[in-house]
């Protein structure tokens, strides 16, 4: 019994707990390698449009790649929203590169190794893999967050709340 409260011990340490990104905070503007070890500023894609970052646990793992795979069948109706995605694990850059290349993920992909974008963004990971959220940004703020992301319906539930934004207030 010791053991296993020991051990429970242990993996409640290894979970990392971050407030989550307030909807209107500014967006962390950090780099990291994308798939194809290129440094991509986040600030620079913030200037360009609309930014999903969407976190997930591990590249090729089954619920990461339906969530990969969603985005990726419906990635003309997002960029035809003006989205950019990203998507970021703290799995390598070969490891994210096979992975794109697998699942034809027509998106970024960062290679998070250090998990400085992750702590920026206050994902809660545990044991080294980050929980699966995903965040819009708009002009360098958070418009919409999903702190327990989809994995299959990860891209209705991002045009959702494109078209929520959409609508006229009032």
């Amino acid at each position: 019994m010791r053991l296993f409260a020991a051990l429970l011990g242990l993996f409640g340490s290894a979970s990392l707990r971050a407030d989550p990104l307030a909807i209107g905070s500014p967006a962390p503007a950090v780099s990291a390698l994308d798939q194809n070890g290129k440094s991509v500023a986040l600030g620079d894609l913030y200037a360009k449009g609309l930014v999903l970052v969407y976190f997930y646990p591990k590249a090729d793992t089954p619920g990461c790649t339906k969530q990969a795979c969603s985005l990726r069948d419906a990635y003309e109706a997002l960029i035809e929203r003006g989205v950019t995605i990203v998507g970021v694990s703290s799995d390598s850059v070969a490891a994210q590169k096979a992975f794109e290349q697998k699942h034809k993920l027509p998106f970024i992909l960062l290679a998070d190794d250090d998990n400085k974008v992750i702590n920026a963004f206050g994902v809660p990971s545990t044991m080294g893999f980050a929980s699966r959220q995903a965040y819009l940004i708009k002009d360098g703020v958070l418009v919409w967050r999903d702190l327990k992301a989809s994995t299959e319906q990860q891209a209705a539930d991002v045009l959702a709340a494109l078209d929520a934004m959409a609508k006229p207030a009032g």
